[in-house]
């Protein structure tokens, strides 16, 4: 579908983009939480209105919606269509300084990002590369991320709008679009107003591999388990001791040896120690609790509660103490009586020759709470891997792809009515 030209102004955007620093701060309690994605947004402001759109706002969060007019009368009735991207990258890796390239004709063998730091991309670690082999892969130099999560949403979802308006024989409805902040930290959907944003349903472009498409994520909770010790000077320690982290480990090994992510794959739910922090007088163990089905969510939490209530029976009231916050819920329970949604995608990428690869999420995205929120919002792929990682990289061509699923789920679009 998109011209030399298109392929080459979709391949610039998006490494303008990436030079932009909008990693987000997890120790910021302001929104956006980094002063970088203000930059970005004003930035992607600016932009939206020079390509055409109109109602572009940017509020004083760091959200930016726009709106592409319906330019047919007859799609009068066709429902009002969102895509939506964050513009935040991951803090889990550094973000620059950005030195990207594009490896022309991917050959199937070893990328050697940096060789001073022996930092290589090879299929033996990452099979999946395979599959790229003879595209064009940007990547960088080892040292940072790429920003693919989720600029390249970011940038497919600007180019197709851009492409529509330069291609007015493609007759659509409304199009809302919006670029949140804050995703990677969790508070992409916080502020979002679903309200104003006024589409009937929308589309997260947040996914990795050509042909994802995804409605159901995990159900999610955040957990803080602290654990008070008692500390004495261990030539004395018999009978008297406490020791924290003795019994954070005691802890671990109280939860199920096979649950853990790097045991578990597709629909099965893990508990996840992040960090541990603290000495012998007092510990705090930061951990994730995940899983596909509402009622082994729940029973998951409910093991957490009574293995802190073991604790204090062994141990002494307040030995340990189990914060447990809801973080989202898996979308798949407010998308299954509107799986419309998912079949306008499903044939778009059909139409383009792109087989859909519909699988669970293992992680959660802003559709999942913004399906919550009253906006059903499954999620696509951007072409991106190795997120969050100095291995990342980007095979162009599905990046291309990415657009023109776009553009193809907006033709679907105005074939239905509301």
């Amino acid at each position: 579908m998109t011209e030399n030209s298109s392929r080459e102004r979709l391949v610039a955007r998006f490494r303008k983009y990436i030079h932009f620093s909008s990693a987000s701060n997890p120790n910021s309690d302001a929104c956006p939480s980094s002063d970088g994605q203000m930059d970005f947004a004003r930035h992607l402001a600016d932009e939206l209105r020079q390509i055409g759109l109109t109602e572009v706002t940017l509020d004083s969060n760091g959200y930016i919606m726009g709106t592409l007019p319906a330019n047919d009368d007859g799609s009068a009735d066709a429902p009002v269509v969102g895509f939506i991207a964050h513009m935040d990258t991951s803090p889990d890796a550094p973000a620059e300084p950005m030195e990207e390239r594009i490896v022309q004709d991917y050959d199937g063998g070893d990328i050697v990002l940096n060789e001073e730091a022996q930092v290589i991309l090879s299929p033996g670690e990452f099979p999946e590369l395979i599959k790229y082999t003879g595209q064009d892969i940007m990547v960088t130099n080892g040292l940072t991320l790429l920003g693919a999560d989720d600029k390249a949403g970011v940038c497919e979802i600007v180019s197709a709008m851009e492409y529509l308006r330069e291609h007015p024989e493609i007759k659509h409805g409304k199009i809302r679009i919006c670029f949140t902040p804050d995703e990677e930290i969790g508070r992409g959907a916080d502020l979002f107003d679903v309200a104003a944003f006024g589409a009937d349903f929308a589309y997260t472009m947040d996914g990795d591999e050509l042909g994802g498409l995804e409605y159901e994520n995990f159900n999610a909770a955040n957990v803080t388990v602290r654990l008070q010790g008692r500390n004495v000077h261990p030539g004395s320690a018999k009978g008297k001791m406490i020791n924290a982290v003795k019994l954070a480990a005691e802890l671990q090994q109280m939860l199920p040896s096979d649950e853990y992510p790097e045991c578990t794959e597709g629909y099965q739910g893990f508990f996840h120690v992040q960090n541990i922090r603290g000495d012998v007088e007092a510990v705090t163990m930061g951990m994730l609790i995940r899983d596909h089905d509402r009622r082994r969510f729940e029973e998951r939490k409910e093991l957490l509660l009574r293995i802190a209530s073991e604790l204090n029976e062994k141990y002494g009231a307040g030995t340990a103490t189990a914060e447990i916050k809801d973080s989202y819920y898996n979308m798949k329970e407010k998308l299954l009586d509107k799986m419309f949604v998912v079949d306008i995608a499903r044939e778009a990428m059909l139409r383009l020759g792109i087989e859909p690869i519909i699988k669970p999420v293992r992680g959660g995205t802003d559709g999942a709470r913004l399906s919550f929120m009253g906006l059903p919002c499954p999620n696509i792929f951007t072409g991106g891997q190795n997120y969050h990682s100095r291995c990342e990289y980007l095979p162009l061509q599905s990046m291309e792809k990415a657009m023109e699923v776009i553009v193809e789920i907006v033709k679907g679009c105005a074939r239905q009515t509301r």
